[in-house]
């Protein structure tokens, strides 16, 4: 049976300075969406864990489409592979894209730019924007601090309990494949926005 949740953004980190532990999660979370035929989304990046997922999907027949802003490109940051590139005009045209062509949201350990995707599908999410499925990828613990203060916000009433639940966390590669595949068994992709 092919999947319904064929498309799937990935964001994660530029760094190329992370440990070996991360870039091995990115590729084994690619590799993963490759042998399930999903087409992966990245921001179109040559460094961090964005080339490592974007390796993984490539080296094992996937499909990924890279969304990656002119300035990006003429700064050779672009990877080479990749199966198709869309370039957009500036940051916020990309991150657009990324969210709109996605039948569901992957978030990988990162830094700020990683942080302000995550956060702002979430708040799309809370708004009612946005009903894809976001799962975050919490390798080695990186996210336990945010989800910790994502409880602190709740007990201080800055964000509603019932908010927690617009994303999913979990801890491997193979997790996500599970949310991503049972969301597919329960949820037919016309539902989301």
């Amino acid at each position: 049976m092919k999947p319904f949740r064929k498309t799937i953004t990935v964001y994660g980190a530029s760094s190329s300075k992370i440990d070996k532990s991360f870039a091995d999660a990115a590729y084994r979370l690619g590799r993963l969406m490759a042998l399930s035929d999903r087409t992966v989304l990245t921001g179109g990046g040559n460094t961090g864990l964005m080339a490592s997922v974007e390796d993984g999907v490539l080296d094992n027949g996937g499909t990924v489409i890279g969304v990656i802003p002119k300035f990006m490109v003429e700064n050779g940051w672009m990877h080479g592979g990749l199966s198709k590139v869309i370039e957009t005009d500036d940051m916020h045209e990309r991150k657009q894209k990324l969210a709109d062509m996605a039948d569901a949201i992957v978030t990988l350990p990162g830094g700020t730019g990683t942080m302000e995707e995550l956060l702002e599908v979430i708040t799309w999410k809370t708004l009612g924007l946005c009903s894809k499925p976001l799962i975050i990828l919490n390798t080695d613990g990186y996210y336990n601090k945010l989800l910790d203060f994502f409880d602190y916000a709740v007990k201080l009433n800055f964000m509603k309990e019932e908010y927690k639940s617009v994303w999913r966390v979990v801890n491997t590669p193979e997790e996500a494949m599970e949310i991503i595949d049972e969301e597919d068994r329960t949820c037919p992709v016309g539902k989301y926005n």
